[in-house]
C-alpha cells in the first residue's frame, strides 16, 4: 500500500472505540457531578491565540506549531492546546456576563504538535480538559485537582502522584526570575541552547527542562517560597488546606513549573511510574491573566489538560481491563431465497425495536454463517429455512451454551430482551 497516515498520527478501528468511549463517558459524567458543561471550538484558531497566549519563547510556538497561511492571507494553527481557545470562546460568546464562576469542560479534543513520537504521545493526539473562569479561590483549584485525581481513578489508574506548586504572580515573580539567573549563569555553557534562550526570556522554564544535562541544575535552584508574596503564600497554603480536606496526598515540588507562559501562582501535575522518564498523566494550573492578554477583564481562572492517548496507554501498561468491540444481540441465518426475504425484514424490525441484529451480505453456507455469528460473536443466531416460514416460527440457538428451541415469529422480541410483557 502506497498511501499511510501521516506520521505521529494514529488509527482508530472497531476493537479500540469501545476503550475510547470509556474513557469518554466517565469523563462527561464527572464533568457532570462538578458542573463543567462541555464545549467544543474550531480545530483551526488564528494563529495569534497561541502565540500572545502560550508564549513566544515555549517550544509550542518556536517548535511544534502546524501553521499555514489560508486562501485569504490569514495565519491559522491547528489546535496546538486547550486553554487558550476555551479563553477564546469565554469572551467571543460573551461567558462573562453569566453568573461566575464559569465551569468548561472539552473532551477528545484533537490537539497538534510537531514533535517526536513516543508510545502514548502522537503529533496528533487528543485531550480531556476543564476551565473554570471567574473565582480565584484556593478551593476551585482544589476542585480541579479533585476532579482530575477522580477522574483518573475511576477509569482504573491507581499509584498516582501528585506534584503541586505556586510560581507567584507577575508581582512577586520579578525578584525570583533574578534569583534563577544569578543561579544558573555560571551553568549556561554546560546547558542547552534552549536554555540560553530561556534564560533571557524567561527564566522559570529553565527548571522545565527535561535534557539530563540541564536538569542537573534545577534541584539546587532557589526555592519560589522565599519570594511570594503575602497574597501568593496564603493561597497556596488554603490550597493545600483544600487538598487535605479532600484527602489528597501530594508533594511540594518547587521546580514545577509547567511548560506554558499563562500560567500564575497554582501549577500541578499527575505522574504516574508506568510511563517512565516521560510520565506525566495529566497537568494545569491556575492563570488569572490570560483573559486579560485577550482584551477582556482581569478574570481569575483555573484548568487542566489531559491526553487521552497517553492515558489509554497508562491503562493498558497497567493491565486495567478495558471494554472490547461490543457483540451482537442476534445474527440471522437464511436459508434460501424466501427465507432471505423474511431474515431482512427481521433484521430491520429488530433494530427498530433496539435489538443490534445483522445478517448475512456474501452468500455463505449455513456452516460458514455459524461461524461468523460466532465470531462476531452473537448472543442468539435465528434460523430461517423453508419450514420455519410455513410454520410462522424462528430456530433460536443461544451462542452461550448451543441451545436451541423454537419460538413463535411473534415471540422473537421477549426471547431476546426476557420480557414477558412486550
Amino acid at each position: 500500500m502506497s498511501m499511510k497516515r501521516p506520521r505521529g498520527t494514529a488509527d482508530v478501528t472497531p476493537e479500540e472505540t469501545p476503550k475510547w468511549r470509556y474513557i469518554e463517558d466517565i469523563a462527561r459524567e464527572v464533568s457532570r457531578l462538578y458542573g463543567y458543561g462541555e464545549i467544543a471550538t474550531p480545530t483551526m484558531e488564528a494563529t495569534e491565540l497561541f502565540r500572545r497566549t502560550v508564549g513566544e519563547t515555549t517550544d509550542i510556538v518556536e517548535k511544534e506549531m502546524y501553521t499555514f497561511e489560508d486562501r485569504g492571507g490569514r495565519s491559522l494553527t491547528l489546535r496546538a492546546e486547550g486553554t487558550a481557545p476555551a479563553a477564546r470562546l469565554y469572551l467571543q460568546e460573551n461567558l462573562y456576563s453569566e453568573t461566575q464562576p464559569v465551569k468548561l469542560s472539552y473532551v477528545r479534543w484533537p490537539v497538534f504538535r510537531y514533535e517526536r513520537p513516543q508510545a502514548g504521545r502522537l503529533r496528533e493526539h487528543h485531550q480531556f480538559g476543564v476551565e473554570c473562569f471567574g473565582s480565584g479561590d484556593a478551593a476551585v483549584d482544589a476542585e480541579v485537582i479533585t476532579l482530575a485525581c477522580d477522574f483518573l481513578h475511576r477509569v482504573g489508574l491507581d499509584r498516582l502522584q501528585l506534584g503541586i506548586n505556586s510560581i507567584g504572580c507577575p508581582g512577586c515573580r520579578q525578584d525570583y526570575r533574578t534569583a534563577l539567573r544569578a543561579h544558573f549563569a555560571p551553568h549556561l555553557e554546560d546547558m542547552c541552547s534552549d536554555c540560553g534562550q530561556r534564560y533571557e526570556a524567561n527564566p522559570l522554564r529553565l527548571l522545565d527542562c527535561k535534557r539530563e544535562q540541564c536538569s542537573v541544575f534545577a534541584p539546587d535552584a532557589p526555592s519560589v517560597f522565599d519570594y511570594l508574596c503575602a497574597g501568593c503564600t496564603d493561597h497556596f497554603a488554603e490550597l493545600r488546606r483544600h487538598l487535605e480536606r479532600e484527602g489528597l496526598t501530594y508533594e511540594v515540588d518547587h521546580t514545577l513549573v509547567r511548560g506554558l507562559d499563562y500560567y500564575t501562582r497554582t501549577v500541578f501535575e499527575i505522574t504516574h511510574p508506568a510511563l517512565g522518564a516521560q510520565d506525566v498523566v495529566c497537568g494545569g494550573g491556575r492563570y488569572d491573566g490570560l483573559v486579560e492578554v485577550l482584551g477582556g477583564d482581569p478574570t481569575p481562572a483555573v484548568g487542566f489538560g489531559l491526553g487521552m492517548e497517553r492515558l489509554l496507554f497508562t491503562l493498558e501498561e497497567e493491565g486495567v481491563q478495558l471494554p472490547g468491540k461490543p457483540g451482537m444481540d442476534a445474527f440471522i441465518i437464511s436459508i434460501g431465497d424466501a427465507a432471505r426475504e423474511a431474515g431482512l425484514k427481521l433484521v430491520a424490525e429488530l433494530r427498530s425495536s433496539g435489538i443490534s441484529a445483522d445478517t448475512d451480505y456474501l452468500g455463505r453456507s449455513v456452516r460458514a454463517q455459524m461461524r461468523y455469528a460466532d465470531r462476531y460473536p452473537s448472543r442468539f443466531v435465528l434460523l430461517l429455512g423453508d419450514d420455519e416460514l410455513a410454520e410462522g416460527v424462528v430456530t433460536l440457538r443461544d451462542m452461550s451454551d448451543g441451545s436451541q428451541r423454537t419460538v413463535s415469529r411473534d415471540r422473537v422480541f421477549a426471547e431476546i430482551t426476557g420480557d414477558e410483557h412486550d
